[in-house]
């Protein structure tokens, strides 16, 4: 079995700052880690490799700095890291990401794809499915739990209701929550037995892609500004018999248009 996991270095959400003039991220001097639920993506791999003497490689596209992300994917047990670099794939929205991560895929062997269920830098949830519906593929989202059932997966979805189990065949693309399993920390045996494994770096000559469709060129998406959210302000206290209290709130909500 060949596992592809797709992984996204990310700023820690904890000091990400926005500049006030730009409006864009303030990304130097700011930490940066594997995307969460990747890490939830890459550990249902690393199981399945155990389990079922699974190649486990992992994808990512970014900046040279990227690099540190799949290297602590390695020592975590992955066996092969690419890196997608270069300035064409720059200003990329999830369409232009999708296509430039389906098309590095394509060059490899496939049966299972995973993925985190969204980045925490974007929220969009959409690259995972995206990449799926390039490549042809099935795809199960929300996974909490997988399993090998045979010559299928057998896959637990979550709903907001409840879940449901999805029997399917590879190729699929999963795309993983953090309820699906806990991630391990990287293993000293693995941090000395990968230091001099090289990542693999591939820029757009290495892909079969137009390059029309990537980076900015190739993002239909136009990101106007950027802000912080808002503090909110204090609240106002009410001491009134419940009719009266009533009818305050209507009239502040019919003040301000709400209703």
């Amino acid at each position: 079995m060949n596992i592809v996991v797709c992984l996204k270095q990310v700023p820690d959400t904890t000091v990400v700052k926005i500049n006030p003039v730009t409006g864009t991220l303030i990304r130097d001097g700011v930490p940066s880690i594997i995307n969460p639920e990747d890490k939830n993506a890459l550990e249902a791999a690393l199981v399945l490799k155990e389990n079922e003497g699974a190649k486990v490689t992992v994808v990512s596209m970014g900046p040279p700095q990227a690099k540190a992300a799949l290297r602590e994917a390695l020592c975590m047990g992955a066996d092969e890291a690419i890196l997608l670099s270069s300035r064409a794939f720059g200003g990329a929205d999830t369409l232009a990401t999708s296509k430039t991560i389906a098309a590095a895929i394509k060059k490899l062997d496939y049966d299972v794809i995973f993925a985190g269920r969204q980045a925490i830098d974007g929220d969009t949830a959409q690259v995972g499915p995206e990449i799926a519906e390039h490549l042809g593929i099935p795809q199960v989202t929300y996974v909490q739990d997988v399993k090998k059932d045979g010559e299928y997966l057998l896959v637990n979805r979550a709903l907001e209701d409840g879940h449901e189990i999805i029997k399917v065949k590879a190729p699929v693309l999963l795309t993983a929550i953090k309820e699906l399993n806990n991630p391990r920390y990287m293993n000293v045996v693995n941090i000395f037995d990968t230091a001099d494994k090289e990542v693999t770096v591939w820029s757009e000559n290495d892909l079969d892609i137009d390059l029309s469709e990537l980076g900015l060129k190739g993002s239909p998406t136009k990101v106007k500004k950027s802000v912080t959210k808002e503090a909110k302000g204090a609240g106002e206290l009410v001491n009134k018999p419940a009719k009266e209290a009533v009818e305050y709130v209507l009239s502040k909500l019919q003040e301000k248009h709400y209703i």
